[in-house]
């Protein structure tokens, strides 16, 4: 899509657009809000500026439109809109060990038990045992820092998706 068309979407058909590329509604609606953009860096920018205006509640609800990672049949069924783009993040985790899928299984589960959200990390260019050493690195982080260092992994995807979005 280009910066025109995206500036010339109506404003549900952007929401839906940008809704693709970060869950949060309040950062939706910010960028929905922020249009016209001049260029892609314009979109960039305003995405930070949005994202720094949001708060714990806007990233775990960006962090509900995420499948965990490895799960197959999450980005099948749950995620159809952005499934192409979470596998291809994900694409280490597609030719993992079965012993490492099921350390990433038993991983998120105890992640989301002591977090109370999925576990996010910014999984493009990263195996599925690179994965599994960060998800096991940040386990003992303290709940409020852990949430912050979520919110920056989602902070990346965005602009991933992004890009994605005006390639």
């Amino acid at each position: 899509m280009t910066i025109d068309e995206l500036n010339a979407l109506p404003p549900d058909a952007a929401a839906a657009e940008f809704e693709r590329c970060c869950g949060a509604r309040q950062w939706v609606a910010g960028m929905v809000a922020a249009r016209p953009f001049a260029a892609a860096a314009v979109v960039h920018a305003a995405a930070d500026d949005v994202w720094a205006r949001c708060g714990p509640d806007d990233w775990r609800e960006a962090f509900t439109h995420h499948p965990r990672i490895g799960d197959v049949a999450g980005l099948r069924q749950k995620f159809a809109s952005t499934a192409g783009w979470a596998s291809g993040e994900q694409a280490g985790a597609a030719v993992a060990t079965d012993e490492t899928l099921q350390a990433l299984a038993q991983g998120n589960q105890d992640y989301e038990a002591k977090f109370g959200h999925i576990f996010i990390v910014c999984a493009t260019g990263k195996t599925a045992d690179e994965m599994l050493d960060l998800l096991r690195s940040r386990l003992p982080n303290d709940p409020a820092f852990e949430l912050r260092v979520a919110a920056c992994e989602q902070h990346k995807i965005t602009h991933l998706r992004l890009e994605k979005l005006l390639a």
